[in-house]
């Protein structure tokens, strides 16, 4: 016990007498941490972004006007038997022409035209909802089969397309872009922990050579480093931490104005602790690692 005292004692003594060498590095490992937890807030946003959208966009397959319900309700079977599908909801002529009949009540110019009409203008679709937003273009091949194009009028999936694909694009780019900012980051705040480690070694030369010579352990001599690295992440987490709260306080406003789905604010309040286990984890193995690393290379421990 009065070993490991030491350790942390020593461990903490060159964390305060490097000043400026223990501020640039944490400093570093707070932009690769509020990075790494951007990344994590990126993903909720993304992920009900794309809710949102998905809520949205469905196919809707159009049919023939002579086309026998029978016909349509066999597709609609063979519809929800695709795995991609989530649901298909039958829509006939007649209740096509209610909706937009309720939908157009306080429009007279339509009302009265529809009045003048002897048949029904509108044609019998399905309403095709898929699981997951990548799944449309699967929807899509399967009612493109020869065996539908005598009962199919217009599939309308490819309206809703340009849309799809650029969304998925943009989240697909964004998240790879976010792991390799991130990922240089943290090799930057390792790369910079490990110097502060290696500058810390040999300034304690002489003091090392004579701890080995009076016959200490190889861990109490690389300990202290050790317990160094472990006080840059820990620092660097909490800050970065705090950092974020104003950050998501200020944004979560206006993400939730454009995705309404979306609340940074509640989703932050409601994981506060296992953000900061995960800020806490990513910083403190950063430095931790780090700090081993130059000890065995410059102690030979």
């Amino acid at each position: 016990m009065i070993n490991l005292f030491r350790i942390f004692k020593y461990g903490i003594q060159s964390f305060l007498r490097n000043g400026w060498l223990s501020f640039s590095t944490i400093a570093i490992m707070i932009l690769a941490l509020i990075v790494f937890e951007g990344l994590i807030l990126f993903n909720i946003i993304s992920q009900g972004a794309i809710q949102t959208i998905q809520n949205k966009v469905d196919i809707t397959v159009y049919f023939q006007s002579n086309v026998p319900e029978d016909t349509i309700l066999n597709l609609k079977k063979s519809l929800e038997g695709l795995g991609e599908v989530q649901y298909v909801n039958y829509v006939s002529e007649e209740r096509a022409l209610a909706d937009f009949k309720a939908l157009h009540a306080g429009d007279e110019a339509i009302t009265k035209t529809l009045e003048t009409l002897d048949a029904n203008p509108l044609l019998p679709s399905l309403d095709i909802k898929a699981k997951d937003i990548h799944r449309y273009d699967t929807i899509a091949a399967y009612l493109e089969k020869p065996d539908f194009q005598n009962v199919i009028y217009k599939i309308n999936y490819t309206q809703n397309q340009v849309v799809i694909n650029r969304l998925i694009s943009l989240v697909d780019n964004l998240t790879t872009g976010g792991f390799v900012l991130t990922a240089f980051l943290a090799f930057l705040a390792a790369s910079v922990t490990f110097n502060t480690i290696r500058l810390a070694i040999f300034s304690n030369k002489d003091q090392i050579g004579i701890m080995r010579l009076v016959g200490a352990s190889n861990k109490f001599i690389s300990g202290p480093y050790v317990i160094e690295g472990f006080l840059y992440g820990l620092v660097s987490a909490v800050v970065s931490f705090l950092v974020m709260i104003p950050i998501i306080a200020a944004i979560s406003p206006k993400i939730n104005s454009f995705i309404p789905e979306v609340n940074l604010s509640s989703y932050f309040a409601s994981s506060f602790l296992i953000l900061l286990l995960y800020q806490l984890a990513f910083g403190v193995v950063l430095g931790v690692v780090s700090s081993i690393i130059a000890t065995r290379r410059y102690l030979n421990v």
